[in-house]
């Protein structure tokens, strides 16, 4: 049966006159909104009749997703100070989980600030670290767990770099950023790490003073022995833990002494990728396979290495001159988890999703009934108060180089000191970007002038109260009427004279 949803596409565009002019986003024309709107309550509905429930915050995710960009939950009133021409800018949820809106303006500020004020004009090197599905598992779950695995990857990653330079690691500190990326391209959970570290270490001269060390790229034979260093370190953690055990050839986890997760068995399915939900739960989600599977590469020439389901590579990096491919590759990696012009429906009314890059087998689709969608999307939300984004090394809070070394010069003995109006110092901290900046940076559009008369623009009001808000919206619906109905129909052609006119 045909579903209900219209194929309506994103009014989200950008028009390109002299200069890009900003036009508002309309999420309840997109089909991601429209498929969260209608099947979202049968979810929770098949949730409560399998005696479950969602997590209070991933309901939460649900319920903010739905209002955001909705001008009927609230909005600023922006005007221009010459013309007095206004516009309405809705509210967004600024939610982590799926909103691709809120993904992209958090992904431009996470460059940004990386960019200007974290990395030093030093070469960097992206470290993506994969591992195997139950660790992927028991990192949704327990991700204090996660944060001290991450900690032995950094910490064993910095003590090579420092090897590679003939030093110690307490000697040649180096310093990375983590983003902790949630998503695989097929809208499966895949915990996994992208570390941005420096391409080198930060060793002492005979006077003392530091001077950068760049290491340069690793060999396959180094990467193979640091990812057996990780794994078995890994690995001893868990055995600590209690929650890994080994016998002869095997190895397998135990969640004896945890508490038990409520989205173990939507993890558990999105993980593996399975259907969570429906007569067809517990099989291999359905694929398209249009093209034919690829050769596997050669590994020789690739700054890759795998082992027991963990996987290592280190084959991209940034000279120092190339700021802007780096903060392309910070964006490439803080980007949301949903590209939704890669999402459509079949003519069955499934939800058919295109994956960035085909995989090796030549899958270029993965296929879901609209239920194990909404499953999908609820897999993917991360839990409160987690930090997707750590700072280690020299780049870490509390780290007595971050002052010296970052751009911006904050930190632990930070000489940035300001006053406040009654004459106290105080140290300066990073201020977020507003939503004017973040248009400006990444479209270059400048929503601070008006698209009409190039004047200044300025929030003049913030709607939220109901009554208010209604009154606002019929009045520019009953002005847009007006409008249409005034303006002159198009002009005809002129008569043609007939075949026998004289």
């Amino acid at each position: 049966m045909q579903s209900p949803i219209q194929r309506d596409t994103p009014t989200s565009v950008f028009l390109l006159t002299n200069a890009p002019r900003y036009q508002r986003h309309q999420p309840e024309q997109t089909l991601l909104y429209q498929l969260v709107e209608q099947y979202y309550p049968a979810f929770l509905q098949h949730q409560a009749a399998e005696d479950r429930s969602l997590p209070d915050y991933v309901q939460q995710e649900f319920t903010d997703f739905l209002r955001c960009g909705r001008l009927e939950h609230g909005f600023l009133r922006v005007r221009c100070e010459s013309c007095h021409h206004e516009k309405l800018v809705a509210f967004s949820c600024k939610r982590r989980g799926f909103c691709p809106s809120c993904g992209a303006r958090r992904m431009a500020e996470i460059a940004a600030l990386l960019v200007d004020e974290v990395f030093p004009v030093r070469p960097i090197r992206q470290w993506v670290l994969t591992v195997p599905f139950p660790l992927r598992f028991l990192f949704a779950a327990y991700p204090e767990l996660m944060s001290k695995v991450l900690g032995i990857v950094t910490r064993a990653t910095s003590t090579h770099l420092a090897r590679q330079s003939g030093f110690t690691k307490r000697a040649a500190p180096t310093g990375a950023v983590t983003l902790i990326q949630r998503f695989g391209s097929a809208l499966n959970l895949n915990i996994h790490f992208h570390m941005l570290f420096l391409d080198g270490v930060y060793a002492q001269d005979t006077s003392g003073r530091y001077y950068f060390r760049r290491t340069g790229p690793p060999t396959v034979e180094q990467l193979h022995l640091l990812l057996h260093v990780i794994s078995e370190r890994v690995a001893r953690f868990l055995e600590r833990r209690g929650i890994l055990e080994r016998d002869e050839g095997n190895s397998y986890l135990t969640l004896e002494g945890l508490e038990e997760d409520p989205l173990q068995d939507i993890h558990s399915h999105s993980v593996t990728y399975r259907v969570a939900i429906g007569p067809q739960k517990g099989r291999k989600v359905f694929t398209l396979q249009t093209i034919p599977p690829q050769p596997q590469p050669a590994t020789d020439n690739a700054r890759v290495a795998k082992l027991n389901g963990f996987s290592l590579h280190a084959g991209v990096a940034a000279h120092a001159h190339q700021r802007e491919k780096l903060e392309r590759l910070c964006r490439y990696i803080a980007r949301p988890a949903i590209a939704e012009r890669r999402l459509s429906l079949t003519s069955t009314g499934k939800v058919r999703y295109e994956l960035k890059t085909p995989f090796r087998n030549g899958t270029t689709h993965v296929i879901f009934e609209p239920l194990d969608f909404i499953a999908r999307l609820a897999a993917l939300v991360p839990k409160p108060r987690v930090n997707l984004t750590r700072f280690h090394g020299v780049f870490a809070p509390n780290s007595k180089h971050r002052a010296l070394i970052t751009p911006a010069g904050r930190g632990k003995g930070s000489k940035k000191v300001s006053k406040d109006r009654d004459g106290c110092s105080f140290t300066e901290r990073h201020a977020s970007m507003t939503w004017a900046q973040r248009l400006k940076r990444v479209f270059n559009i400048d929503i601070e002038v008006c698209e009409q008369c190039q004047g200044p623009v300025k929030v003049i009001a913030c709607v939220e109260d109901p009554v208010a808000i209604r009154q606002i919206l019929d009045h520019m619906k009953s002005k847009e009427l007006a409008d249409q109905q005034a303006r002159p129909p198009p002009g005809r052609a002129p008569p043609q004279l007939g075949l026998f006119d004289a």
